[in-house]
């Protein structure tokens, strides 16, 4: 037999010959064949091979159809006819007929079968079977009239771009309520060919759909789940957090998301433990919609005690999630904050989900769908569930830091000038800003001789322990300045204090963060003199200060500038004297102030020099309106800003005498100082300031050097200064019962406030101060 010949028959149409293919094909082994005509073996019906009279004459009879026969010579010399399989073009039509019989009644497949107009005209078994309609009802009608699709219109653009380019659409997502679940939309993966004839003619379109809504709504889970992991918790501000987690849920996943957290939580306080007590006050936090509506009343607003439903309460009761379903006749009693707001109108789905955190309770996390969506169902509560508990380690982690940094702005704002009264000589106004509870200062207080000190600073790092590093350097300025220490030599003595807190530091346990944090500080110190109207000053880094005249003219004072305290560079700290002229301006101000960079604090400092140009205005005018147009570096910066404006006293308020190195000179002082405190009608301090005028004035005439003054100052205290030109500092002693002398200063300490020593350009001066009596 030929290799592709079925069978063989003789001329008398007996099959001679039967092979393999032959027995698959019509069932009949070759045993049963041999010698059996042909007709009984072949199925009918018959189909002519040929249309002349010659061709069916020698045609032993009709030929099935799909098979073609031959004349060939038999192995015995007769003639006889072989039997092919057709293999001409109707048989490959036959194949595709058979196939497209097979897609449309067997394939899983959804299919359809669109005219130009979008009509459709052929469905499979398979796509009725997906949507639940009769195939009847449905040929002839346009796509968007059988299928309720959610975005018709784009559905029906990406259709008529393939029927116009030709372009196939693969795998595109398609929403669709069919007829056979009309409450809930299901999600098609639908691809859309093209149709066309051998000669290019456009015929239609053909689709095929697969229902993923299964696979979708995990996939959207999936891809929510992963949303929170990577958006939500990205600050540890507690209304960001919130704020994050509503912007991811919706509206991927509701189309109403609230996150009401409990009083103590956003106070930052420990949560409380389930069940919650009911008179709990409940914070608002942040809300989403999607119509775009945002934290419509601000984070935190909205404070109430719980009034919610048996399903909220039995969620913060049994800290489960649980699924509530609305009904058209609902009415306000069903809201969870019936008396604060009301729940979407149109919802018809929710679920609340607490959350919590081991045994803590920080709050609930509200979601809501429409009617024009799917119902919550079960496996979205598991999602709620995890959603809500990674959620609430990040409202946990933001509470720890609320109230660490709660605490450091205490710590910093109880460790900074409370309300700061300037001395006489001097007015001043002051802005602070710490929202990071940075480490940053300013003072105003009194010195000796009516002088008053001038400070401001900045330590580095932020939170308690840049808040305690501050107050420390506050303190030691203070206790610094009570001993009349010049500028420079104060910064020296404060650069020292700052390295051995800093050594302090390497000296904690290996485990404990604050040891590998270094510890420096900017500072600048200075002293104003109302008398001679001067400033003396010094800067270990942080920008220079701006000086405005009072005529109009402003300047960046050229001081140098020293390397940070604690910085480990011994520069020496160099003093700078200014004179300020009556109603000069002196503003002092950290780098947070100012914009960051060299650039930006040069910008700063001479916008700041533009607003205190009229220097006459009074200084609150001038710090608001530096606040709001000087360049900030970012927000929420440890930023300071004093202004300062210098007065001088009064001329009648000062009386100074030279001595004599005369014995007797004292009396004449004592007589002088008697008739002065008349005059300034402070005669109840004139018994104990002659005493100690007496005592000073003894002491320079026995032991000091010429030229020797005394000083009378009524300011703020009652000052008596007797000032030489000897280096020996006078120390406090306290006499035996038997010496004769030794008391002078111990007198002069027990009767006024407070006195001490200061040295300046080849002279000491010893100094008391007294409080003035209170006015009837």
């Amino acid at each position: 037999m030929a290799p592709d010949a079925l069978l063989k028959i003789d001329a008398a149409g007996v099959v001679v010959a039967w092979s393999q293919e032959a027995k698959s094909l019509f069932d009949h082994e070759a045993s049963e064949a041999l010698g059996r005509p042909v007709l009984e073996l072949l199925p009918g019906p018959w189909a002519r091979t040929g249309t002349d009279q010659d061709s069916r004459s020698s045609s032993p009879g009709a030929v099935p159809a799909g098979l073609v026969m031959r004349p060939v010579t038999l192995s015995d010399g007769g003639s006889g006819w072989a039997f092919n399989l057709l293999r001409s073009q109707e048989s490959g039509d036959a194949r595709e007929h058979a196939l497209l019989k097979a897609l449309f009644t067997q394939s899983p497949i959804g299919m359809q079968v669109l005219d130009p107009e979008l009509r459709v005209v052929r469905v499979n078994t398979a796509a009725s079977g997906m949507a639940g309609f009769d195939p009847t009802v449905t040929l002839g009608r346009r796509l968007s009239d059988v299928f309720r699709l959610s975005d018709p219109e784009e559905t029906v653009a990406m259709v008529r771009h393939v029927l116009a380019t030709g372009e196939p659409a693969l795998d595109r997502l398609v929403h669709i309520r069919p007829p056979n679940d009309p409450d809930h939309e299901h999600v098609y993966s639908v691809s859309v060919f093209r149709l066309q004839d051998a000669d290019g003619h456009v015929l239609g379109l053909s689709a095929a759909e697969v229902d993923v809504t299964v696979r979708e709504r995990a996939v959207t889970r999936t891809r929510v789940l992963n949303d929170v992991r990577q958006l939500v918790g990205t600050s540890l501000a507690l209304d960001t957090t919130c704020a994050e987690l509503v912007d991811v849920l919706v509206p991927a996943f509701a189309d109403v998301a609230m996150v009401d957290l409990l009083d103590p939580v956003v106070r930052g306080d420990d949560p409380p433990s389930a069940p919650v007590e009911p008179d709990v006050p409940l914070r608002r936090m942040s809300l989403a919609s999607a119509d775009g509506q945002r934290n419509p009343a601000g984070a935190g607003a909205g404070t109430a005690p719980f009034r919610f439903p048996a399903a909220w309460l039995q969620s913060l009761t049994d800290l489960q999630p649980h699924l509530i379903t609305y009904h058209p006749d609902d009415g306000p009693a069903t809201d969870p904050r019936s008396s604060r707001s009301t729940r979407p109108p149109t919802s018809h789905s929710a679920i609340v989900a607490p959350l919590t955190l081991r045994s803590g309770v920080y709050g609930t996390l509200s979601l809501y769908r429409s009617p024009d969506r799917d119902e919550f169902v079960d496996e979205d509560l598991d999602l709620a569930l995890e959603v809500a508990s990674r959620t609430a380690l990040h409202i946990d982690n933001a509470r720890r830091y609320t109230r660490e940094h709660t605490v450091a702005l205490t710590l910093q704002r109880r460790l900074l000038p409370q309300h700061p009264e300037p001395p006489a000589a001097v007015e001043s106004a002051h802005f602070h800003q710490s929202a990071d509870a940075g480490g940053s200062w300013f003072d105003l207080f009194p010195l000796s001789g009516a002088r008053i000190a001038l400070t401001v600073g900045r330590v580095s790092g932020t939170g308690i322990q840049a808040a305690i590093a501050m107050g420390q350097l506050r303190t030691a300025i203070h206790t610094l300045a009570a001993l009349d220490l010049e500028p420079d030599e104060l910064l020296a003595r404060l650069d020292d204090t700052v390295v051995r807190l800093a050594d302090e530091r390497t000296e904690l346990p290996p485990g404990d963060p604050l040891r590998s944090q270094g510890l420096t500080a900017d500072c600048l110190y200075g002293a104003y003199d109302p008398l001679s109207k001067s400033c003396v000053i010094a800067l270990a880094g942080g920008p220079r200060p701006v000086i405005a005249h009072p005529d109009g003219t402003t300047e960046t004072a050229d001081i140098p500038v020293a390397p940070p305290l604690g910085a480990g560079e011994k520069a020496p700290f160099v003093i700078t004297r200014l004179d300020l002229p009556e109603g000069s301006i002196i503003a002092l101000c950290t780098d947070a102030f100012l914009a960051m960079g060299e650039a930006g604090r040069k910008a700063g400092q001479d916008r700041l020099r533009q607003v205190l140009a009229d220097s006459g205005r009074p200084l609150d005018d001038l710090l608001d309106e530096a606040v709001h147009t000087v360049p900030a570096s970012s927000p929420g910066t440890d930023a300071v800003l004093l202004l300062v404006r210098t007065h001088t006293l009064d001329p009648d308020h000062v009386a100074t005498w030279d001595l004599p190195v005369d014995p007797a000179a004292v009396a004449t002082v004592r007589a002088r100082t008697r008739r002065q405190l008349a005059e300034w009608n402070l005669d109840e301090l004139s018994l104990t300031t002659e005493l100690i005028v007496s005592e000073l004035a003894t002491n320079a005439v026995r032991y000091g050097t010429p030229p020797i003054t005394l000083r009378l100052i009524k300011g703020r205290t009652l000052t008596v200064e007797v000032s030489d030109s000897s280096p020996v500092s006078p120390h406090l002693r306290h006499a035996q019962a038997s010496d004769e002398g030794g008391r002078g200063l111990f007198i002069c300490a027990e009767l006024a406030q407070s006195w001490g020593v200061r040295f300046s350009d080849g002279s000491k001066t010893i100094w008391t101060e007294q409080e003035l009596p209170q006015p009837a």
